[in-house]
């Protein structure tokens, strides 16, 4: 079967389209490269705000404090999970749609009795990349939650900071204060 100009450059055409997508999913995996890195990072700094911590306090503050801890290595460790496996799938996708590219040469040297090869891994790919980018939505939202979270930990230590103040109206004791 011989491949006129304007069959190959269909073919062509049918191998570089994947590549759009292969794109978008490389974007993908260098952001949620970044942001996994970003997770490991705010883990250890935890950790080692956590072995800075008084043993034994009961403070009130030291108690809290160490709630939050706990409760963020919670959001954090989810967070990892879904990062690792949006960048599996992520890969997975990347892999699948250079295998659409290639099965399109190959459908077109083997004739008709491959033409779905490429559009199963096209699709395939597709779906991995759709996938991995709700994966990614979702742990966007739960980043938001667990700042969110800690964001009303970091209010309170404000109000209370701020409400043990002495009221400026307020003298020594003894009396002997201007006025």
């Amino acid at each position: 079967m011989a491949i006129t100009f304007l069959g190959a450059g269909e073919i062509l055409g049918a191998m570089i389209t994947p590549a759009v997508l292969i794109s978008a999913s490389g974007t993908l995996v260098l952001s949620t490269s970044n942001r996994l890195g970003r997770v490991v990072d705010r883990i250890r700094a935890l950790a080692t705000e956590a072995e800075g911590l008084p043993d034994v306090s009961a403070a009130p503050e030291i108690v809290e404090k160490r709630i939050l801890i706990a409760e963020q290595i919670e959001f954090l460790t989810t967070r990892l999970l879904m990062l690792q496996s949006a960048v599996i799938t992520l890969y997975t996708a990347i892999g699948l749609l250079v295998g659409a590219s290639l099965a399109v040469g190959l459908s077109a040297s083997a004739g008709r009795m491959m033409e779905w090869v490429p559009i199963g891994f096209g699709l395939m790919g597709a779906s991995a990349l759709l996938f991995g980018a709700s994966v990614l939505v979702r742990e966007s939202r739960l980043a938001v939650r667990g700042t969110l979270h800690e964001l009303a930990h970091v209010r309170k230590v404000v109000e209370r900071k701020t409400s043990m103040r002495a009221a400026p109206d307020e003298k020594p004791e003894g009396g002997q204060g201007e006025g």
